[in-house]
């Protein structure tokens, strides 16, 4: 029962943070937190427990992701590098401020987090980029699409590093892979056609939960055997949600996303003030 419940959470945070970008963190940790508070299918565990095991999953589906949207060539490995460079010492630091939470505390700053993503994600398509000028020490690339259409896009190297920093340290935090803010930030911010943002998001996320992964296991954070069960659903599900995002527009899926992250986010805040 334990491995078909977990199995079946992996899956749909797979297929989630794939399809969007944001990593599946978001569904797996709460709902690890809740099946050990408030059922009795899995031991009840700390937030440091739930966030470990978490980060581990990132790496599957990270790679799982990329994989698949290696194939329709929209991963941009170069600006995922520079984004690592920022995102990696950010989770590793995010990590070890992890372990000082209690489960009231985590409940109460994850649910404000969550709440926030689902703020930033509802605002995301309601707000006009800048008009994209090239400047001195910007990256600047071009992204053609099968249709013939071009889009320029670029990024300041050092204040993408400190963006990603702030993103990395969140995913170290929390146990998220960073793509909720990421995929925003590429689109606003650095230009980023919208199915390049969330494919680049993966790749990042991949890198990222590697160096998060090593933290949290060198602070014996990780239950394995939990993690083991979760690992093939993420794997397959992230196969799925690329599968998805490359052929259908994935918007109402993301509108189901901002609810479901609202509900989670207020009931975690609820939980974290009533303890």
């Amino acid at each position: 029962m334990v491995w078909v419940v977990l199995v079946g959470i992996g899956l749909i945070a797979g297929s989630i943070g794939s399809l969007v970008g944001l990593g599946g963190g978001i569904i797996i940790v709460p709902s690890l937190l809740y099946l050990g508070t408030s059922t009795d299918i899995i031991d009840e565990l700390t937030p440091q427990i739930a966030v470990g095991v978490s980060t581990v999953i990132m790496i599957f589906t990270g790679l799982s992701s990329t994989l698949s949207y290696l194939k329709h060539k929209v991963v941009d490995y170069k600006a995922g590098l520079v984004f690592f460079i920022g995102s990696s010492p950010g989770g590793i630091i995010g990590a070890y401020v992890n372990r000082n939470l209690n489960v009231e505390a985590f409940s109460l700053y994850f649910g404000i987090f969550m709440v926030f993503m689902a703020i930033v994600l509802l605002v995301k398509d309601r707000l006009k980029p800048m008009v994209f000028k090239p400047g001195k020490g910007k990256i600047v690339k071009t992204y053609k699409t099968d249709n013939g259409h071009s889009f320029s896009y670029g990024y300041h190297p050092l204040i993408a590093v400190l963006i990603t920093f702030v993103v990395g340290f969140s995913s170290g935090l929390f146990g998220i892979g960073g793509g909720a803010l990421m995929v925003p930030v590429m689109m606003l911010l650095f230009f980023f056609p919208p199915h390049m943002a969330v494919a680049t998001s993966m790749f990042m996320v991949f890198l990222s939960s590697i160096t998060n992964s090593i933290t949290h296991i060198s602070l014996g954070n990780v239950n394995w055997p939990y993690a083991l069960a979760l690992i093939p659903g993420a794997w397959f599900g992230a196969k799925l949600g690329a599968f998805i995002n490359t052929r259908l527009n994935s918007a109402s899926l993301e509108n189901m996303l901002k609810i479901v992250l609202i509900i989670i986010g207020l009931r975690l805040i609820y939980q974290g003030i009533t303890g």
